[in-house]
């Protein structure tokens, strides 16, 4: 079944719009003729959010997912020559996906336990990712997920998706949690409508984002909207029309203080400063991701979208160097782990955080099997890799060996 393929992580950040090197700006194609599907109505939310221009990570400490670290230490047990490197890999946070229906019950394991973890009245925060969108990530193939807007999947989202988690958050009203909302969601409105799929997929898209803010959007409730990385949206005509949108999806949910801020580099590989975005596409006035932090913000901003922050996936951005595209995104050779998990690095940035949990494939390199994506054989890419969520173990200790700080 699906859904248990990839109940352990939810996979890559898809394709950007097509990159031509020469060009002046790659911005979003105009998309063709299209039938979007209508769309479920949303009634924006009223009642009391969590508090704007605050960081729920300041003063807390992140959540650690024992799920997680049964999979170090099974690592651990089969190559004992990196047990040193290992134990230590066993105390970071990681981002807990919630990528199919059937995820739901373990929403309370983990808050119960979030609980448990807090000492001396220090409040501990699990960051989820809420990650079941219909016709999910309809730009690329090894995440397609297992709602289907022509077979009823917008209503499934709402009633048996996130009215479950919402209900599940609010039995917990003393928990701060944070939320990473739909990786690969909004972002593909804005650049790859010229795909059938993602056109199809543009209204249901806006509202069951809408949706899931409104219902989510709880006083202890903090909630981060994805926003690509900057290889998708680096250029100017894709963060402003990226915020249009944010803005116009936000309206929907009942406003811009609904949420925290936005949530960048998800799955990807990106590094936070440094020239690595102009060798690959020196049109790109953001070449690192905390320009691209920088510029989005002045962009929202200029929406009217103000007072936000960012979260940072730097789980397996330590090194640059490593792609010949910027566009290739599925287990990338030479990777290493990235900047640890910590609270406000620096102005604008909420927290680096280890989103996608290091050791989680992308996608299968077998082309053989199902939800292949070509790009998971790229020049770029690991062999061996199996389906996207199962545990790779191999590039997992390459990860490890490569990181940056070292561990």
């Amino acid at each position: 079944m699906l859904a248990l393929v990839l109940a352990s992580c939810g996979p890559k950040t898809p394709p950007e719009a097509p990159l031509t090197p020469t060009a002046p700006a790659p911005e979003a194609p105009t998309p063709p003729q299209r039938a979007a599907v209508p769309a479920m109505p949303v009634e924006p939310a009223t009642g009391p959010a969590a508090p704007n221009g605050v960081n729920p990570f300041a003063g807390a400490a992140f959540y650690i997912d024992p799920e997680y670290v049964k999979k170090v230490k099974g690592t651990a047990a089969a190559t004992p020559a990196q047990s040193a490197l290992l134990k230590k890999m066993e105390s970071f946070p990681t981002g807990l996906w919630l990528d199919s229906i059937e995820r739901r019950p373990q929403i309370d394991a983990w808050l119960a336990d979030a609980g448990k973890q807090s000492a001396n009245g220090k409040p501990v925060v699990p960051v989820f990712l809420v990650y079941d969108l219909p016709n999910r990530d309809c730009s690329a193939k090894a995440s397609n997920g297992e709602l289907s807007i022509e077979a009823g999947g917008e209503a499934r989202y709402r009633t048996e998706f996130i009215d479950e988690i919402a209900k599940r958050f609010a039995a917990y009203p003393k928990q701060r949690i944070a939320v990473i909302l739909e990786p690969d969601s909004l972002p593909n409105i804005a650049t790859n409508l010229s795909v059938p799929k993602c056109a199809a997929s543009e209204d249901v898209y806006r509202a069951s984002v809408a949706y899931a803010v409104a219902k989510l959007s709880l006083p202890n409730v903090f909630l981060y909207l994805d926003a690509a990385h900057a290889g998708w949206l680096g250029w100017d005509g894709n963060r402003t029309k990226m915020a249009a949108i944010y803005k116009e999806v936000l309206t929907q949910a009942g406003g811009v203080d609904r949420i925290a801020g936005f949530a960048t580099n998800v799955s990807n590989y990106n590094i936070l400063s440094g020239d690595d975005g102009k060798k690959l596409e020196p049109s790109n006035p953001c070449p690192d991701e905390l320009t691209y932090v920088q510029k989005l913000s002045e962009s929202l901003a200029a929406a009217g979208i103000k007072d936000k922050g960012f979260i940072i996936d730097t789980a397996r951005n330590g090194k640059g160097g490593i792609r010949t595209r910027w566009g290739n995104w599925c287990n990338i050779k030479g990777a290493g782990l990235g900047e640890r998990p910590r609270a406000a690095p620096v102005p604008l940035v909420h927290a680096y955080f280890w989103v996608k949990p290091p050791g989680d494939s992308d996608g299968v390199a077998d082309p053989t099997q199902p939800r292949y994506d070509e790009n998971c054989s790229s020049p770029d890419a690991s062999p061996g890799a199996p389906q996207a969520g199962q545990w790779f173990q191999p590039y997992f200790l390459d990860l490890l060996v490569n990181a940056n700080p070292p561990l």
